[in-house]
């Protein structure tokens, strides 16, 4: 192309121009006119292939006056009609890849740590307290997704509940006190009540009391991270035991409504590790998991062995349930898998990573086939918490 002449260049930039217009336009061009059209481009692309300068000039007229003249009474559409076009076709291919090809997902608590960060309440001690200057606070906003706050109690009473109150991907949770005022906190309840207590985990906040202006919570609450779904992925593979997936909630409402007193009880989607495939008998023996009666070797499950978890029990690895409410709650307790069941009904199991503070397949049992959504495939934000990349 560097050594083309110009006029062909022109040529062919007119060529292109004149089919789309004829492709763009051809329902609102007449038979004859689009007839015309064709004519003028077949001969154009003749004299251009034949290399005539003369020929190419008078063609390149002829269809310039053709497509100028093919739709006398058309108006051309205004700026704001192009750009509401424009926003318009972006949004049904956003919308359309999120529905069939990949989706984004904000994790809202730690059920997955330290592998995938949920929603983080960190406490700043001292009267002194002061936010960060605006340009720190942007920065960290921007690179791990924290922001600064300093709650204070809006009266002298004592709290009375603490209720989810979340909206779309917003976690908020509304502290209510006896006298009835209250408060909202950016962040699911498990964590608001961590917070409220110091950092103290799995202690409840009811009935702690506060002087009015009493600072209930100071320092930083960061954001779950942001992780992108392959949706595409297990209409062509099956899913393999050890990798990080998600499933949607369909079907099993009431296998989890019971445990309303979890904040991850109201989610339509989990994200967990896929610990076990249809035929699989899993079982626990902490901080193991068991496979068909051995020690899982997946890679993703070993590396769970090692890890401290957030548990009431403290500790490493795989922990047994609550007795009261669950399916493996002490070594011994076996969960199998259906594989003989109709497409779409065999069985996964799904535990989190920090398994002592999930809601997964040891409380409510398997996951059917027709609730897999895909693999989570990257972490896409925030920069600075060692998960961006490739969820392994």
């Amino acid at each position: 192309m560097f050594f083309t002449p110009k006029w062909k260049k022109e040529t062919q930039l007119l060529l292109k121009g004149a089919q789309k217009f004829l492709d763009y336009k051809r329902d609102l061009l007449k038979p004859d006119r689009i007839d015309e059209i064709e004519s003028r481009l077949t001969d154009l692309k003749a004299a251009l292939k034949a290399g005539k300068r003369e020929a190419s000039d008078e063609c390149s007229k002829q269809l310039r006056a053709t497509c100028e003249n093919a739709l006398p009474q058309y108006q051309a559409p205004r700026w704001f009609e192009e750009n509401v076009e424009v926003i318009f076709v972006s949004l049904v291919i956003v919308l359309g890849l999120r529905s069939y090809v990949i989706q984004p997902f904000r994790i809202p608590t730690g059920s997955m740590q330290p592998t995938l960060n949920g929603i983080i309440a960190t406490n700043v001690e001292g009267q002194d307290y002061a936010s960060p200057w605006v340009g720190k606070q942007v920065y960290d906003w921007a690179s791990r997704g924290r922001r600064w706050y300093q709650i204070k109690s809006p009266s002298t009473s004592s709290i009375e509940s603490v209720t989810d109150v979340s909206k779309l991907f917003f976690s908020r949770t509304k502290v209510t006190f006896k006298d009835g005022k209250s408060v909202v906190f950016p962040a699911p309840p498990t964590e608001t009540e961590q917070a409220i207590n110091g950092g103290i985990p799995h202690v409840t906040c009811k009935g702690r009391s506060f002087k009015k202006g009493d600072v209930m919570f100071q320092g930083t609450i960061d954001g779950g991270d942001l992780v992108l779904v392959d949706k595409i992925s297990y209409h062509f593979r099956t899913p393999t035991r050890g990798e990080v997936f998600v499933f949607d909630t369909i079907g099993m409402e009431k296998k989890i409504g019971k445990f309303s007193g979890s904040d991850q009880a109201k989610a339509t989607h989990y994200i967990k590790r896929l610990c076990g495939v249809p035929g699989d008998t899993i079982s626990i023996d902490s901080p193991h998991l068991f496979v068909n009666g051995k020690i899982a070797t997946e890679k993703g499950i070993r590396k769970v062995f090692e890890m401290p978890n957030q548990g009431r029990e403290g500790g490493h690895g795989y922990s047994y349930a609550d007795p009261a409410v669950a399916e493996l709650v002490k070594a011994g307790d076996e969960l199998t898998l259906a594989a003989m069941a109709p497409r779409g009904m065999r069985e996964y199991a799904a535990l989190g990573d920090n398994s002592g503070n999930s809601l997964d397949s040891r409380y409510w049992g398997s996951v059917r086939e027709y609730n897999l959504v895909g693999p989570a495939l990257f972490s896409l934000w925030p920069f600075t918490t060692g998960h961006w990349g490739f969820i392994k």
